[in-house]
């Protein structure tokens, strides 16, 4: 059992006091101060729902001096902590070397690793690890018997009627490693060849994984090519009736003797050898195979070899100030065998695989329906052996050690798993999602969230996390409200709950600044131009893990997404059963499929969350223990929305079951098929042919969530949660224009309350109306905005606001216009004051000082106001464009007013703004990039920085002709406003 801290175990009574059985003796004040406990926790979060990251130790370049350095710069951004990733990639696409360090696991980089475990316990930091050099475990001293396995074979045709003595050629094998599995013999006849053979043969048997981004591999059940250019290449039919067993006939050096009967005969010797897979991106000399992660025993000896050493240099570290162990996301190809393989398929599926291995050959036996049906067992078995043999042998080392783990086990690279069943072995469930960058500029490329947040909720976990904001092509010059906070706010709404910048890297001062940086990932560090500014960017997401990691997650609808191997899920908009907008859903597996009950008409996962409605996978196949299970579910009261299932493809209990599938089947949906229906079975219900949405809206239940008089799924997104009585609501703009919009919530009988992650503020709505079970709110949404709806406090369900909006409008009365005075810093090569005739861009002004400096400038300037301001009005400085990164600070009159990172940039200067002379300062920060890009253009000019970074390559690492440089600095227009209520 995992060690918690003393604040986690009051945080965990807290959650049974809100979560737990309702006692008669709870009173409304007892509710009432749980959840000001909460509201004091958003406005001042706790430590323990802060930020996290990954922490690179790029090719082990670290010492105790940048060690320090970071983990001082994460407790003074209140870090809930950091999971130290030790990694190569400082040199991938164009980049150049840096110096190596003491290598992964060696006495040096233990003791830098027990140092940073030190100083963490001295600052009050949680610290986990990646327990391994790179992204796939394995590395130098992984021997061919615990590397990834794979099928290999030779073929050898002969005519019979003869005794027969020849050699069979040993098959292909990599680094001197085979084992033989079978020989197996057929006849071969010509009358049997067929056009058509298996498609996708080589992916359907898991040589390789289906990388990208979460890809739909329902198409390995059929028998149509992936792609339609790709030619299914002929094949023989063979009957397994017809297949002969011949491994007792030859001998350990591949002499086979046999009696061959009479005809042409293909005798197939089958074995398995070592994939090629290498460990990626690991550092230093921590090269080598990658595991077999379908094996206990090299889990065993990985675990043995690498991570107990590193136990026993931590000592009383683990399981305290060391909590945590990660493993990065499957990126180590296709494996498709392992030792025990042929004994572990017969204990899953229940038959023998052997006579069946021809297939690997590519020949079809008895019928390509068949062929299918093993192949699809087949792949389900390797995700069997990995989830249990790899992931749950992982967690079951680390409990034994008061550790939890958090591997990105489930996607989105689609290896030979099932993401969901391996996330059940998750401490917490660890997914990823990206900002936007050349290499992935779509959001179904860069958004993975709903897999692992449905998994936590159907698991019944509290946390969520992402290895959070990974690009590959930007360096420093990432638009914080832009690209990193719509894309946060985009993955809260799909049940995120703690991120981890990717990437914090530490870098020894002597590797100077911006410093060694790994290829990807958005750079943010203590060794940031604006890192010093960086505090309400990280607060903002500090308040909004605060709330939704307290929540219960609400939703209608549960999708399962059937048991076909590879199964990782896309993102929260691919949306298959239909039930967006204005309703939310979880995704489930097969594995707790089996174990949904049913409680007065809802669907209930073992994690508590109840659903109205159940959706099955539009592919029409089911296993026959999901089938069994549908029929249960119906029987107990259940309302399943599917169509009418076709297939069982799979092997399972042979012909017998296929029969008894489909009388099942005609028995809950009825003889015959049609497009739509509906039909009653016991006391539940089966629909087909209807969007998960429209049957509801049919049924009479309102949306969860409305924008009324916008239909769109993209411009806008929410999340619900309950916290004891309480109903919290997460809703995101994700446009870039100003949205006033009515929203309308499944709420009736409470006070509505905004809470505004970005300044801790919260306040009652003044302008709402209620009207049959829902409430409706006038919000205002700037620019990728976001604001929380809260209804605590109980009301009349007559009650109405007093006000018809919830948010001013802004009339501007002037726009400040002419010079300004500019003082940059002469360290980065910009001249101490300079003045501007008027706003503009950094980088298109002629002075080189300027066009690529990197850092702060200060814009001062005197304000001659012409009105007297009003003491009931209220006046702001809004701020227009702030480039590249988008941080400014704001003085007036000498008042600081803050750190502003977000759009519309806008300022309340009510109570500084005076008639005539007032002093206006502004700091502006821009990123690394165009001082980096300055000194890389002219490398004969004297150089401000030193990076591993190479700006003249693109994200492929292809040469860019030149460096285009970003723009910098305060744009405007900036303008007095005055609000209009």
């Amino acid at each position: 059992m995992i060690r918690f801290s003393k604040y986690y175990f009051i945080q965990f009574v807290l959650i049974l006091l809100v979560f737990g059985c309702k006692n008669e003796n709870t009173t409304q004040k007892d509710s009432s101060q749980i959840f000001e406990s909460i509201k004091t926790n958003f406005q001042e979060p706790q430590r323990s729902s802060g930020v996290n990251c990954w922490w690179w130790w790029l090719n082990g370049n670290v010492n105790k001096a940048a060690i320090t350095k970071d983990l001082e710069a994460m407790k003074s951004k209140n870090f809930q902590g950091a999971m130290i990733f030790d990694a190569g990639g400082h040199n991938q696409r164009g980049n150049d070397d840096i110096p190596k360090g003491p290598l992964f696991g060696s006495d040096e980089w233990n003791e830098l690793f027990v140092f940073a475990l030190d100083e963490a316990q001295r600052l009050g930091l949680e610290m986990g690890f990646n327990i391994q050099s790179g992204w796939n475990l394995g590395g130098p001293r992984v021997t061919p018997q615990y590397a990834a396995k794979q099928l290999t074979y030779s073929e050898k045709k002969l005519t019979g009627g003869k005794n027969v003595e020849i050699e069979l050629e040993q098959p292909h094998t990599r680094f001197d490693f085979y084992g033989d599995i079978e020989v197996l013999a057929f006849p071969l006849n010509s009358s049997a060849e067929t056009e058509a053979g298996i498609s996708d043969l080589d992916l359907k048997l898991g040589f390789h994984e289906l990388g990208g981004s979460a890809p739909d591999c329902r198409f390995l059940l059929e028998n149509e090519p992936r792609s339609r250019r790709q030619e299914v290449k002929g094949a023989y039919h063979i009957s397994l009736s017809e297949i002969l067993d011949l491994t007792d006939k030859m001998d350990e050096r591949g002499k086979l003797i046999w009696d061959a009967p009479a005809g042409e005969w293909v005798v197939l010797r089958i074995g398995y050898t070592c994939t090629d897979a290498r460990v990626s991106t690991s550092s230093g000399d921590w090269q080598g195979k990658v595991l077999d992660y379908m094996s206990k025993e090299a889990f065993d000896f990985y675990w043995n070899d690498v991570v107990e050493p590193i136990f026993e240099a931590a000592g009383d570290h683990v399981g305290t100030t060391l909590n945590y162990m990660e493993t990065d996301s499957w990126e180590c190809g296709g494996m498709n065998w392992t030792d025990k393989f042929a004994e572990e398929f017969i204990e899953y599926r229940g038959y023998d695989l052997k006579k069946y291995l021809p297939i690997v050959a590519g020949y079809v036996i008895d019928d390509i329906e068949t062929s299918n049906a093993f192949l699809a067992d087949f792949r389900k078995t390797l995700g069997d052996l990995v989830a249990y043999n790899h992931y749950a042998r992982f967690q079951e080392y680390a409990h034994k050690y008061n550790m939890g783990i958090q591997p990105e086990s489930a996607g989105p690279h689609a290896g030979p798993m099932d993401g969901i069943k391996n996330y059940g072995f998750n401490d917490i469930v660890m997914s990823e999602f990206w900002s936007p960058s050349p290499h992935r500029p779509r959001p179904e490329n860069r958004f993975f969230l709903k897999q692992a947040s449905s998994a936590a909720h159907i698991y019944g976990k509290k946390i969520v996390g992402a290895e959070s904001f990974t690009t590959i092509g930007p360096h420093w010059n990432d638009e914080l409200w832009h690209d990193q906070k719509s894309a946060f706010d985009h993955e809260i709404c799909a049940g995120l709950n703690r991120m981890y910048f990717h990437t914090f890297t530490s870098s020894p001062p002597e590797m100077g600044l911006p410093g060694q940086e790994y290829f990807a990932g958005t750079h943010v560090n203590s060794q940031v131009t604006w890192w010093n500014q960086s505090g309400p960017f990280i607060d903002y997401m500090h308040r909004t893990q605060s709330l939704v990691q307290e929540g219960k997650f609400v939703a209608d609808v549960l999708y399962y997404y059937g048991d076909h191997v590879p199964n990782v899920f896309p993102y929260k908009h691919s949306d298959p059963a239909g039930v967006m907008p204005g309703f939310d859903y979880d995704v489930t597996d097969e594995n707790i499929f089996l174990q949904l009950k049913v409680e007065d008409g809802k669907i209930v996962v073992p994690g508590g969350v109840e659903y109205l409605v159940l959706a099955l996978p539009d592919h029409k196949v089911l296993s026959m223990a999901v089938l069994k299970k549908v029929e249960d579910l119906l029987q107990q009261g259940a309302t399943i929305l599917g169509y009418k299932p076709e297939n069982l493809i799979s092997l399972v209990g042979g012909s017998e079951a296929q029969t008894k599938f489909s009388e099942l089947v005609d028995k809950i949906w009825g003889p015959g098929s049609s497009e739509m229906g509906e039909r009653k079975y016991k006391k539940g219900t089966v629909a087909w042919g209807v969007t998960a949405r429209d049957y509801l809206l049919s049924k009479g239940i309102q949306a969860d969530f409305d924008v009324l008089e916008n239909d769109s799924k993209t411009d806008f997104d929410y999340i619900h949660y309950t916290i004891g009585e309480s109903d919290i609501y997460f809703m995101t703009n994700q446009t870039t224009q100003k949205q006033k919009i009515n929203t309308r919530f499944r709420v009736t009988g409470k006070q509505p309350e905004l809470w505004d992650a970005l300044t801790g503020e919260v306040r009652e709505a003044d302008a709402f109306t209620q009207k049959d079970g829902q409430t409706t709110v006038p919000l205002t949404l700037e620019p990728y905005g976001a604001i929380f709806v809260v209804f605590t406090n109980k009301i009349s369900e007559n009650e109405a606001g007093s006000t018809q909006r919830n948010y001013s409008d802004y009339r501007t009365l002037a726009e400040i216009t002419g010079e300004w005075t500019v003082n940059f810093d002469p360290q980065w090569g910009g001249p101490e004051s300079v003045i501007f005739p008027e706003l503009l861009d950094w980088s298109k002004h002629p002075d080189e000082g300027i066009k690529y400096y990197s850092g702060t400038a200060v814009y001062t300037k005197s304000l001659d106001i012409d009105f007297e301001p009003q003491k009931d009005s209220q006046y702001f400085l809004q701020l227009g464009s702030v480039k590249d990164v988008g941080i400014a600070e704001v003085k007036i009159n000498g008042k600081d007013k803050g750190i502003f990172w977000t759009a519309p940039f806008r300022i309340d200067i009510s109570d500084e703004l005076e008639q005539g002379e007032n002093q206006l300062e502004i700091k502006v920060v821009n990123s690394w990039y165009n001082r980096v890009a300055g000194d890389q253009t002219f490398p004969d000019k004297k150089q401000y920085t030193s990076t591993n970074i190479n700006l003249n390559h693109d994200f492929r690492g292809w040469r860019l002709d030149e460096i285009k440089l970003e723009p910098s600095g305060l744009l405007g227009p900036v303008t007095i406003e005055e609000a209009v209520h």
